[in-house]
């Protein structure tokens, strides 16, 4: 995308390099990711920059709108999901773009999801480092938004995470984390925040308020959760036994309340209205399908991780659908393959990752994930064996 600059990467390039940034991440916290990561980062150049800052600048007019609680509210569609003491905003803000070409031929991004829910915040600290550590990336190319750098961006997450309260209060929540795909995030977490990973097995309730047992045998009360915990795993996991339920009245503070996992997904899709985003439909509402409905997605509403979506939907695919409120159509995005791989060329989905603190008016983004694809979609089951694909990072000029 930034020609010269990809060029002289390509050329460059070596396996040894890429074993080299591997080994690399592999041993800064001794865990090898479950997950493949993509041999490059993806070169952003200034237009496709500017237009994913727009974008996020205008889908984030409907994020900060005053009622916005009460038009998810449908998102809590069972009362048994609603967990107390929801805070005003969501903390953490994501939304995905995959990279298109507009008529002119120029990287135009069009919304895939959106989520109120954290992502891999500290991987792409590690990562984006990585990268530089072991690739000859110019010095002027950086990974963050908004002035922020590695170090302002950890103090950052420190502070809206951590703040004022001690560490050992501080517990980043999960289930099973060591079996979790994103074990190297949580690690990363643990490591530079200097708070436990703790699954949710391993809390204690007392009345109110919640414990776990630190490494030396210490019954430890939890102030804040930083949650990672997706529900649709937790309530098909009927083998987990917990001492509590994320619904109780609980003395503790969620860093990512996790009502805001279902209000701002794909839920509010339909709500938002710019030329960054693709038309999506609650499937109920619609009075008639379209007649192009090749050029639709399916997706169900709560469900994660692509799970249920539909791509080459039908109209027998449809009527077999019992519950229509519980999925949206959506209109597809082609994804351009825009990224000059030694062979063949990739596709290139962008998360702006956003912060939305107490004291700010809105979520301002802070840096990036990109994931690489040479499949039909994005993600691993759909890029076996091949090269040049995987979880990356985006960097720009500054």
């Amino acid at each position: 995308m930034i020609p010269d600059i990809r060029a002289k990467f390509n050329a460059a390039f070596t396996p040894e390099k890429y074993e080299n940034f591997k080994e690399g991440i592999r041993a800064r916290y001794n865990h090898k990711p479950l997950f493949r990561e993509a041999e490059t980062p993806f070169f952003i150049p200034a237009l496709l920059k500017d237009r994913l800052l727009e974008a996020c600048d205008l889908i984030n007019e409907t994020v900060i709108r005053k009622d916005i609680k009460v038009f998810t509210q449908g998102a809590l569609y069972d009362e048994s999901l609603i967990v107390p003491n929801e805070d005003e905003h969501t903390t953490f803000l994501q939304m995905d773009f995959g990279v298109c070409l507009d008529d002119n031929g120029d990287p135009f991004p069009q919304l895939i999801e959106i989520q109120g829910f954290p992502s891999v915040y500290f991987f792409q600290y590690m990562v984006s480092q990585a990268y530089k550590d072991h690739y000859e990336i110019p010095a002027n190319m950086t990974c963050f938004f908004n002035g922020y750098n590695a170090e302002s961006y950890k103090k950052l997450m420190f502070d809206i995470i951590v703040g004022d309260t001690d560490q050992k209060n501080v517990i980043l929540l999960e289930i099973e984390p060591e079996k979790q795909n994103t074990y190297i995030d949580m690690l990363s977490t643990s490591v530079e925040l200097g708070i436990p990973v703790v699954c949710v097995t391993k809390v204690i309730k007392q009345g109110k308020k919640l414990f776990y047992t630190d490494d030396h045998g210490t019954l430890v009360e939890i102030k804040k959760i930083y949650n990672r915990v997706i529900f649709d795993e937790l309530y098909q996991r009927t083998d987990l036994k917990m001492q509590f339920k994320f619904t109780d009245d609980l003395d503790v503070e969620w860093i990512g309340h996790p009502n805001w996992f279902y209000r701002i997904s794909k839920y509010i899709m339909p709500f938002l209205k710019n030329k960054y985003v693709p038309e999506t439909y609650f499937l109920h509402e619609l009075e008639k399908l379209p007649t192009d409905l090749e050029n639709y997605v399916l997706k169900p509403l709560f469900s994660f991780a692509g799970a249920g979506v539909i791509i080459d939907v039908t109209t027998e695919d449809i009527e077999k659908i019992e519950n229509r409120s519980n999925y949206i159509l959506q209109r597809k995005v082609l994804y351009e393959p825009v990224l000059k791989s030694p062979n063949d060329p990739v596709k290139v989905e962008i998360r702006m990752l956003m912060m939305w603190p107490k004291d700010a008016p809105k979520a301002f983004v802070v840096t990036n994930l990109v994931r690489l694809s040479k499949g039909k979609m994005i993600g691993v089951k759909y890029n076996k064996d091949k090269d040049w694909v995987g979880g990356s990072v985006g960097f720009y000029e500054e």
